[in-house]
């Protein structure tokens, strides 16, 4: 995330090269003064970008030409070639762009260029626009609502005192000590107010959709002519006893990193409970720190249930092979000060007790004001929930997924700041379907397992390739129909998977 240290590579742009040089529909990764450039042919009209992706430095020249855009190979962020505008997250700036002068059969790059934009005006301005929550979905949804235009009153109410920020960072690079906390914010604190864009940190406790009237624990009363709801999920509490001087902690919020991050400067050993995503990038990252790691969970095999036995097998490997204890098949019975008791009696030594055994949807005050709930916050194909002018976006919210034939809810980063996104445009009147094709990364270790769509009841998961050679992709299908791929170092197989199965959900005209 840190910005670019590579050596620069490719010809020196502002030397230029021959017209014939770059092809109808590809791109060439160069330089320009001191920092890499990606020159694209695009119905004839050629453009520069930089090449690093805003949001984790991404090699853009490796990603996909899809029309005038270009999506990035790490974590699928897209951008518009023609003017560098981040079109989808989690994109967090825009690229800078570049002229480009053509004369006598050679290009080059003569410098920096403006960046164009149309005026954009929304199709309605509701005002004012409040967003319950400053997680993922409400940061991406304040930001759009900017871009489209808005002018009125945008406001984001969160206890948290750090949102926005980069929360999938937490049980990774942060909580192994390897980026550093001014890396965690989305953005500087200034990009909100330069932007109009009020943070409160405050509850939001009681909505009145009947009065469009949201009361905040502060005790005061906010108005809205649209409202978003962004509340997101909160973790799993263990079912078990936690005797005096025991404690079980849980990661979701920056404040929640830092703690663990403070427990684990005493050393010793840590007991990591639950084998998910979070659970054993939390296990990964505390080995990195020097402390013996113990990871419990009921299943055989981790992470079987999702990415199937072949790379749920290696993943288990890959972790046994950097010391990880795993101790599968088995449940906690209790906790003390110390120590954990297994449901077999065993007894481990924990001066750190991590649980990572999923989260649920934060649904209390969409049930109190009389949303249709059901397992998340029940919204239609446009993120419309069942009252008026009343929105719903993220980890909380249970959308028509158009491949999955039904209702579905995913707990994934970037699908919640694509439906923040599409939730805005549609206050604003765009009317679209949100068809965005799920997608989410996890990082373990060296290796990091993209995985695009949602199959959560497959029938055959086929293995191409080597997971312990870190190059593999796992197609899961069902009744012959592809649902979703994982793969190791195949983005650009990843990136494919995603476009074709956007077409195939795009909605008809």
């Amino acid at each position: 995330m840190g910005g670019n240290s590579e050596q620069l590579t490719g010809p020196d742009l502002t030397q230029g090269i021959a017209d014939s040089d770059l092809a109808e529909g590809s791109v060439l990764l160069g330089h320009a003064a001191g920092e890499p450039v990606i020159l694209a042919r695009i119905d004839g009209v050629v453009m520069a970008v930089d090449a690093k992706c805003t949001h984790y430095g991404g090699p853009l020249a490796e990603g996909l030409v899809d029309g005038d855009t270009i999506r990035c190979p790490w974590h699928h962020a897209c951008f518009s070639l023609r003017s560098g505008e981040a079109i989808r997250p989690p994109a967090l700036a825009d690229l800078g762009r570049w002229a480009v002068l053509t004369e006598s059969g050679r290009m080059r790059v003569t410098g920096r260029a403006a960046a164009p934009r149309p005026g954009r005006t929304p199709r309605r301005s509701p005002d004012p626009v409040l967003i319950v929550g400053a997680g993922a979905a409400g940061a991406a949804a304040a930001e759009t609502l900017r871009r489209e235009g808005y002018d009125g009153t945008v406001t984001m109410i969160d206890p948290d005192p750090d949102s926005p920020y980069d929360r999938p960072n937490l049980s990774k690079d942060y909580l192994a000590g390897k980026a550093p906390e001014e890396w965690i914010p989305l953005h500087p604190a200034e990009f909100y107010a330069d932007r109009g864009i009020e943070r409160v940190r405050a509850t939001a406790t009681l909505i009145s959709t009947d009065q469009r009237v949201v009361e905040l624990s502060d005790g005061t009363r906010r108005s809205y002519g649209a409202l978003i709801l962004a509340p997101g999920a909160e973790p799993v509490r263990l079912p078990v006893p936690v005797a005096e001087g025991g404690r079980v902690r849980y990661l979701r919020s920056l404040a929640d990193s830092r703690a663990i991050i403070a427990a684990a400067g005493n050393g010793g050993a840590a007991v990591v409970i639950g084998a998910s995503f979070i659970g054993l990038e939390v296990a990964a990252s505390l080995r990195q720190r020097g402390l013996e790691v113990h990871v419990v969970a009921p299943e055989a095999i981790p992470l079987a249930r999702v990415m199937g036995p072949e790379l749920g097998a290696f993943v288990r490997r890959l972790h046994e092979s950097k010391g990880v204890i795993f101790h599968l098949g088995r449940t906690v019975k209790a906790v003390a000060a110390g120590h954990i008791t297994l449901d077999d009696g065993t007894r481990l030594d924990a001066g750190l007790v991590v649980a990572g055994v999923g989260v649920r949807p934060r649904v209390g005050l969409a049930q109190s004001t009389g949303l249709h709930v059901e397992d998340g916050i029940v919204v239609n194909a446009y993120l419309e929930t069942s009252a008026p002018d009343v929105w719903a976006a993220g980890d909380a919210v249970r959308w028509p997924e158009p491949r999955a034939g039904g209702h579905v809810r995913v707990e994934h980063w970037v699908v919640a700041q694509r439906m923040g996104q599409a939730a805005a445009r549609n206050v604003l009147g765009a009317k679209r379907p949100f068809t965005d094709v799920p997608f989410f990364w996890s990082q373990h270790w060296d290796a990091v397992i993209a995985y695009v769509g949602h199959a959560p009841d497959w029938d055959r998961a086929s293995l191409d390739g080597d997971p312990d050679s870190l190059d593999c992709a796992v197609t899961f299908s069902r009744g012959g129909r592809r649902l979703a791929l994982a793969s190791i170092f195949r983005d650009a197989l990843s990136l494919r998977t995603e476009l074709e199965m956007e077409r195939e959900a795009a909605p008809r005209v």
